[in-house]
């Protein structure tokens, strides 16, 4: 009973994070990304939330500072790369975009997807470890989590009118 009771709380939690997320913030964002509060609100619940939904033994509690710091990094670069973003939007940059040097603009795309990719292997790294020690059930929940939080994440960014890709 405990463990749907739990999976409900957080399947409520994930799908109302991004609705309420959405409800604080002024419908005149714009292109502007959501504040770093707001960024680490959300990092802080989703953490909160995969954490919970696994229901980590104390054998496999060993492993989760890893993984939230790889969460955390991933985060925080990618709170980095939206202020540039935002930044390009108010000096009026992008509207140079089409008259600019196309090989500048690869570069700086590749640099982009390195410093993504980067993080993506490290957060992988991170979790290969716990995920070996999962029960079924765990490696259940976790799928469906990682499916929720994704799901919601790309929700709030719709919902702002943030950039999809991220990119210039």
């Amino acid at each position: 009973m405990t463990r749907n009771a739990a999976a409900v709380a957080i399947a409520f939690l994930v799908t109302t994070s991004s609705l309420a997320f959405a409800a604080e913030t002024s419908p005149t964002v714009g292109v502007a990304s959501p504040s770093a509060a707001d960024l680490k609100s959300l990092t802080d619940m989703r953490v909160g939330i995969v954490k919970a939904a696994l229901q980590l033994t104390p054998d496999q509690e060993k492993y989760w500072p890893a993984i939230e710091d790889a969460i955390r990094t991933r985060a925080k670069n990618r709170q980095a790369r939206l202020e540039r973003i935002a930044e390009l939007h108010e000096n009026g940059a992008m509207d140079g975009l089409h008259d600019g040097n196309p090989v500048e603009m690869m570069q700086r795309r590749a640099d982009r997807l390195i410093q993504r990719g980067t993080d993506l292997k490290k957060l992988s790294d991170a979790w290969e470890p716990l995920y070996k020690t999962l029960s079924d059930d765990q490696k259940r929940r976790m799928a469906f989590v990682s499916f929720a939080v994704m799901r919601g994440m790309r929700n709030a960014i719709e919902q702002h009118g943030g950039p999809e890709d991220e990119d210039e």
